[in-house]
């Protein structure tokens, strides 16, 4: 360090002079417009193209309806456009793989919060404060020997 603080008004006078700016991000995109990012959750992988739209939600090329018949994993992929605000106002095309349905659509929306920030960086501050933008890390915990399940003992005889 160049200079030495020893007091608590050298302290101020520091602080003061250099507040530290936030960093200006950028939109990425790319030729056609569109923002990638790709979504994680359990074992399922998504990747997702999010662009301007109409709002058309298109998974493994079929319709979210046709491909999540579930109400509850439709609410969950629309959840990141309701947060920031933007129903109706992107399509995603996204393609999804591992895992089961309900991992899938929670890797489907990770890709989407990710992207739509991507595209459109003033969405971030609400799509982090909804926790969006973080992948879960919680995964199956592995089976292990002389187990009958991950932690699951077998039966206990004493004769």
């Amino acid at each position: 360090m160049a200079e030495d603080i020893k007091t608590l008004d050298d302290l101020k006078s520091v602080a003061t002079a250099a507040p530290a700016a936030a960093p200006v991000r950028e939109a990425q995109r790319d030729s056609l417009g569109r923002s990638y990012a790709t979504g994680k959750r359990k074992d399922a992988v998504a990747r997702v193209w999010v662009k301007p739209g109409s709002g058309k939600v298109v998974v493994n090329g079929k319709d979210i309806a046709e491909y999540f018949a579930r109400p509850v994993l439709q609410m969950i992929l629309r959840q990141p456009f309701e947060v920031a605000g933007v129903s109706g106002q992107y399509d995603v095309y996204a393609t999804v793989a591992g895992g089961g349905l309900s991992g899938q659509a929670g890797a489907v929306k990770h890709g989407i919060s990710k992207a739509l920030q991507l595209h459109e960086p003033s969405l971030r501050a609400a799509l982090k404060a909804a926790g969006f933008l973080t992948r879960d890390s919680r995964v199956v915990e592995r089976k292990k020997y002389g187990k009958a399940k991950a932690r699951r003992s077998f039966q206990f005889s004493k004769r």
